[in-house]
């Protein structure tokens, strides 16, 4: 869900790969940034937005990630000298990243789906038509809609008995966030496969709708061209510029007090008008459908390990904000518990790290009642930021599943699992 973010495929050189350009990133370097004041952080946050030569990967609390190109990064230097900010190196070689991570293999893993690497979304798909076909009495296929390139946006429901409240989670809304994905499998596969006593009542005593990937067009585009992409792939009339943040599309006080751009070439471009994104109104249209179901609407986002409640688009605070972070400190407190010992922070989406207008959970929130709606970013805190190792991905689905046992235990002692409809 990071804002701000400006990649466009002339920050790195197009090289041939298996027969199709990729974007690379090679020699490009992360730095952390202390800032002293907000104007700081605003003057490195536009350095970004005015040049294809930079890249902000996340930006709050005085604290600034921004990737550089080699051949640019003396202006960056001259600034930080200037006014002697502090300035750190998270990652030495963002390429070095995308290769590692793409050239992960398991013998474990080889001819089956699993979870010590990335999949492409044929991948994906496969595995939910196996799973249907695996279990044809507890789950179903959910048709959420097509995207602009013509795709099919796929989720499955898995429900073991009627009456049982509904937690719906919506994933890869940003296309490069992958281990988002590969939690939102992993997750699926747990609550149909996990003998653990404390999991099967999760599983069982809810509904479960998940969509592993919304971006359906922009996640394929991360696999064939361009990892760090973040967009939609819709064309924008009268711009070269392609895509929209998704995430800043929603009908819910869509563009207001700075939480979303109107620059196409922006990675917070809000799109022409809300639901301008077919991906976004097929998903709005969907869980309008069934909102009556639903308690828990959850975003799955990387990276920052923080639970962001409702509002992103105003710092007031929602009326029922104490219940809402006591369900947070409650997964944040079981995932800091795990030998791990990974942190995760709270508080509203405008608080705890910026202005975002129009995002999934204000909208849940809002406008569908939902009054349990988060956005949670995954790990990490920077260092590998959106390109998570492999190998990390099987102990951050374990902490997920520990914040959701938590998460789910409080909303229900706090009375917010009572079935909201009759059949």
């Amino acid at each position: 869900m990071k804002a701000f973010v400006i990649v466009l495929a002339s920050l790195a050189t197009l090289l041939a790969v298996g027969g199709a350009s990729k974007v690379r990133y090679d020699n490009f370097k992360v730095f952390k940034i202390r800032t002293k004041s907000v104007e700081q952080q605003k003057w490195i946050e536009k350095l970004a937005s005015d040049s294809k030569n930079f890249n902000l990967w996340h930006s709050g609390n005085k604290e600034v990630h921004i990737m550089v190109n080699p051949q640019k990064l003396i202006n960056l230097q001259n600034y930080t000298r200037s006014y002697s900010l502090p300035m750190e190196v998270m990652v030495s070689n963002v390429q070095s990243l995308i290769d590692g991570e793409q050239s992960t293999r398991s013998a474990d893993d080889t001819s089956s789906f699993g979870w010590t690497r990335y999949y492409p979304l044929s991948a994906i798909e496969a595995f939910l038509d196996d799973i249907l076909t695996k279990y044809p009495s507890v789950t179903s296929a959910i048709d959420i809609g097509t995207s602009y390139e013509g795709r099919k946006i796929r989720g499955i429901k898995i429900s073991y008995k009627e009456g049982n409240p509904g937690i719906f989670i919506e994933s890869n809304i940003h296309a490069r966030e992958w281990i988002t994905s590969a939690t939102a499998t992993w997750l699926i596969n747990e609550l149909l496969t996990s003998t653990d006593e404390k999991v099967r009542n999760l599983a069982e005593n809810h509904d479960w709708y998940i969509v592993p990937v919304l971006n359906v067009d922009g996640f394929a585009y991360t696999h064939t061209t361009d990892r760090m992409w973040r967009k939609t792939r819709q064309p924008v009339d009268g711009s070269d510029c392609i895509g929209a943040d998704p995430n800043r599309n929603y009908d819910s006080h869509w563009m207001e007090n700075g939480g979303a751009s109107s620059n196409p070439c922006d990675e917070t471009y809000a799109g022409s008008q809300p639901f301008s994104e077919p991906e976004v109104k097929a998903l709005a249209d969907y869980v309008a459908s069934i909102k009556d179901r639903l308690n828990i609407m959850l975003a799955f986002h990387s990276y920052s390990q923080v639970l962001l409640s409702p509002y992103g688009w105003t710092a007031d605070l929602p009326s029922n904000f104490d219940d809402l972070m006591a369900v947070a400190k409650a997964y944040a407190d079981a995932v800091e518990s795990l030998p791990y010992g990974t942190v995760y922070t709270y508080g509203t989406s405008s608080g705890a790290m910026y202005f975002a207008s129009g995002a999934t959970n204000d909208w849940a929130y809002s406008e569908q009642d939902i009054l349990l709606s988060f956005t949670i970013e995954f790990r990490d805190t920077g260092r590998y930021g959106f390109i998570l190792p492999p190998i990390q991905i099987l102990p951050h689905c374990e902490e997920t599943m520990a914040g959701l046992l938590a998460f789910v235990e409080k909303a229900d002692e706090l009375g917010y699992l009572n079935v909201k409809y009759t059949f």
